[in-house]
């Protein structure tokens, strides 16, 4: 009876949660109060394993609620590791994906994959906008027709504003209007059209000047880094979709074999090659896009095989060991503006070019030959009269710059102070009759390389610079903002070739940094 007692009140006192616990304090005082000593001795010994053995178990032990509580214990450490390793890469990997922005950019459909539109993302590019990395590495971050900004002037486009007005009166709103032609005068599918870019104009105002059909990859190549120089990339800026689509087609030009950018057509298909390939470089450096990566990286390789062993460039791919400065000048800076993007080159290349222009420079006079010492280029008066003329220092202005971005200081070399002097005295000119002195492609060169000299050199040259480019710009009927091609060489690039180096004259204020200004 006691023991049915003892369950019935062992029952009883099980701690229930809708009810008041009852207390081991509270069984205790029942029993002592009708049981003798001895049996309270030996029940209390009973109840204390009894409730120690089986009570806590019965009550807490509930197989549902340890499963529970197990995994909960085991995420609250994964919580702390791998949901932020997860969190990493979904930013990595969302950076890229914008690709619904795409359709908005009207690109022109060519069979195109997802991974192809991957550099076609329209968000701004924060690396455009950031300095020159050239202010630190004594490297300009797109060397050639691309590149840095400010110089003395400031950061790449810190102030940019400021810088653009550095020129001048006229100089931004020329800038201005030389953009818009060439965005008016592009193609549907992305190209510039040598021979026929009129077709875009009213047939009651048609713009003269037609060029080669053979060297729409060469004008192309140059219109693009015009937008590029000013801050149009594949990502941001006004003219985005028009950057975007010359690009597409620049890429498909290309031979998947061999890298060359077009056709070997005549003997200048490799100035168009390395023109094309610069651009391509500049909008890899600015998009990180891996498709122009890809492509980039073929064109530097044909670059590399059209090199002679131990020399430098001309018009063969494979090389026959004939070079000339021309060339060389634009593969130089091809070169360079991959280096600076990441992409591989052949580094030799630069130290065989340093080579060849001491080779071909005449150091009395300073002058730079085409292929030989101061040998002047096939566009000079006398020399042949097949094509149209030149009185410039076209070549000397070509290894002056391609001499700062090699690495050379003037205050270590003075044979640069003797090009620079020597191209005091040829400055530019714009001839409205003959067009002699309206050598485009000497200003451009001139300009950047004057501009690296500073001083009284860019001083002097910078004046007749604008003068001579803003003057002589069309301001009316189809034609504005453009420059007629009737300079050396204007009759195979035709209007976009002038347009386009001219619009490149006029971003010298802000798109290269001082090539030693960190020295």
């Amino acid at each position: 009876m006691s023991e049915d007692l003892g369950d019935i009140q062992i029952e009883s006192s099980l701690p229930k949660p809708w009810e008041d616990e009852v207390t081991f304090n509270d069984i205790l005082y029942d029993w002592m109060g009708r049981t003798p000593w001895l049996a309270i001795s030996a029940v209390a010994h009973v109840m204390v394993f009894f409730l120690l053995a089986v009570i806590p178990w019965n009550i807490f032990d509930n197989p549902d609620e340890k499963a529970v509580e197990a995994k909960l214990d085991q995420p609250i450490e994964e919580v702390f590791e791998e949901p932020e390793e997860e969190i990493e890469e979904e930013i990595e990997e969302e950076e890229p994906l914008e690709e619904p922005v795409l359709k908005d950019a009207e690109v022109s459909d060519h069979n195109e994959t997802e991974d192809e539109q991957d550099f076609m993302a329209s968000e701004g590019d924060p690396d455009f906008m950031s300095d020159s990395p050239f202010d630190d590495t004594n490297l300009n971050d797109v060397i050639g027709i691309g590149g840095g900004a400010g110089g003395k002037f400031g950061g790449r486009f810190g102030g940019r504003r400021n810088l653009r007005t550095a020129g001048g009166s006229g100089t931004e709103q020329a800038l201005k209007d030389g953009l818009e032609w060439l965005a008016n005068h592009q193609d549907d599918d992305g190209k510039w059209d040598a021979d026929e870019f009129m077709k875009h104009d009213p047939a009651t105002d048609v713009c003269d000047g037609p060029g080669h059909a053979e060297h729409d990859v060469g004008v192309t190549g140059l219109a693009t880094l015009a937008f590029l120089g000013d801050g149009h990339t594949t990502r941001q800026g006004l003219y985005k979709d028009k950057v975007i689509k010359a690009v597409k087609w620049l890429r498909e030009q290309q031979d998947f074999e061999n890298g060359l950018i077009g056709d070997k057509i005549g003997t200048a298909f490799l100035y168009d090659h390395s023109i094309a390939t610069l651009a391509l470089c500049e909008a890899y450096y600015f998009s990180k896009s891996p498709i122009i990566r890809s492509n980039a990286q073929k064109a530097i390789s044909f670059v590399t095989q059209a090199r002679n062993p131990y020399g430098v460039w001309r018009y063969e791919v494979p090389p026959v060991g004939e070079n000339d400065t021309s060339v060389t000048g634009w593969m130089v800076f091809a070169l360079k503006s991959a280096e600076e993007a990441g992409l591989k080159i052949d580094s030799q290349a630069f130290e065989d070019s340093i080579t060849w222009f001491d080779e071909v420079t005449d150091n009395q006079s300073g002058r730079v030959g085409y292929s030989a010492i101061g040998e002047p280029s096939s566009r000079t008066p006398g020399v042949n009269d097949q094509y149209p003329r030149e009185a410039t220092e076209a070549m000397t202005a070509v290894g002056l710059l391609c001499r700062f971005f090699l690495g050379q200081d003037p205050g270590e070399e003075p044979i640069m102070a003797k090009h620079a002097d020597l191209m005091l005295k040829t400055l530019p000119v714009w001839d409205d009759d003959e067009g002699l002195t309206n050598d485009l492609y000497y200003w451009y060169y001139g300009s950047y390389a004057m501009y690296q000299m500073g001083g009284k050199h860019w001083k002097g040259w910078n004046k007749a610079m604008k003068e001579a480019v803003v003057d002589s710009q069309d301001r009316t009927g189809s034609a504005k903002g453009s420059w007629v091609p009737n300079g050396p060489w204007g009759h195979a690039g035709g209007r976009v070739y002038s347009t386009a180096l001219a619009v490149l004259c006029l971003e010298v204020y802000f798109r290269y940094a001082k090539v030693l200004g960190a020295r």
